[in-house]
């Protein structure tokens, strides 16, 4: 399994509450609508910081995690036209802060 980690921020203006808005209910179906995330993803998950007693103001606005089978199935993805014509444009609402490939070791299930 191939994990791809992205780090986003909202736009410069933009309310955090919109930004999860957007995020989960427009974004997220959006993704989950093309035939490609059907096919070629094993999981998408999205994530927003929450207030937590104790703990560091939050360095991003969300988490978006992308489970693939493969680098191959990686790459089919993110270069099909619905992805390219569908999704990728709709991206612009948030900045990309970075990312992370891994593999995953389970210490405790």
């Amino acid at each position: 399994m191939i994990k791809f980690a992205y780090m986003i921020n909202r736009l410069d203006g933009m309310r955090f509450e919109d930004f999860v808005d957007y995020h989960r209910n427009r974004h997220a179906p959006l993704f989950k609508s093309i035939p490609e995330a059907q096919r070629y993803v094993r999981r998408y998950a999205i994530s927003h910081p929450v207030a937590a007693p104790n703990q560091p103001v939050p360095a991003y606005d969300g988490l978006t995690e992308i489970w693939f089978d493969s680098l191959a199935d990686y790459e089919a993805f993110f270069t099909s036209n619905n992805y390219l014509e569908k999704v990728r444009p709709d991206e612009t609402w948030f900045t990309l802060e970075g990312v992370m490939v891994t593999d995953e070791l389970v210490v405790i299930e």
